[in-house]
């Protein structure tokens, strides 16, 4: 008699066990805001500027267009130019220049895919992003976590984009090329950037 009781308890123990095994396989993992805890963000060591602003792609440096007039690299390049461009190849990591929360996360027009991380009255836009989004909307970060990487020259499938290279194939906005485009807002009005790494 006891043995017929203790099977079927071995039997629904065994089925507890793999149950709980496989959910936290295949369901923990995916979604760990539900749990209370979160995946860890990545940080770089950062060199900070004396405005306390740290550079946007740590190990590029190279400013291939300027803040102000300029001549036009592609159609539907503005011949203002409202940021800095900086040389940096497709995968590079950009980081948060100062703590914030990302305002946005999107295809953007000339901008390409795009991340907007505001602080405060700034705000700093990084464009020609990856599509591969690791920060969201409303994400707090912090100064030197990585909030996304140099995107790619071509990107598709994406509705509306009305930029192409000399090839017919659709780019990440208005680039000839990866890079980063770093722009600075103060208070709604665009600033040289150069101006926060003095």
């Amino acid at each position: 008699m006891s043995n017929s009781f203790f099977m079927p308890f071995r039997t629904l123990t065994l089925l507890i066990i793999i149950l709980s095994i496989f959910i936290a396989i295949f369901f923990i993992p995916m979604y760990p805001e539900a749990f209370g805890s979160y995946i860890s963000p990545e940080y770089i060591s950062i060199d900070v500027s004396s405005s306390g602003y740290a550079w946007p792609s740590p190990g590029y440096t190279t400013i291939n267009s300027y803040f102000g007039y300029r001549t036009s690299p592609t159609a539907g390049a503005s011949s203002y130019h409202s940021g800095l461009d900086i040389g940096a190849p497709e995968g590079s990591k950009l980081i948060a220049v100062t703590s914030g929360e990302i305002t946005f996360a999107s295809f953007l027009g000339g901008g390409g895919y795009t991340i907007t991380l505001t602080s405060g009255n700034i705000k700093f836009t990084y464009c020609h992003v990856s599509p591969n989004y690791i920060v969201n909307v409303g994400d707090k970060v912090v100064q030197g976590q990585v909030i996304g990487y140099v995107g790619p020259k071509n990107v598709y499938g994406v509705k509306g984009n009305q930029y192409f290279d000399e090839n017919g194939n659709p780019t990440n906005g208005a680039t000839t090329g990866p890079h980063l485009h770093f722009g600075v807002r103060i208070n709604g009005e665009y600033v040289d950037p150069l101006s926060l790494f003095d």
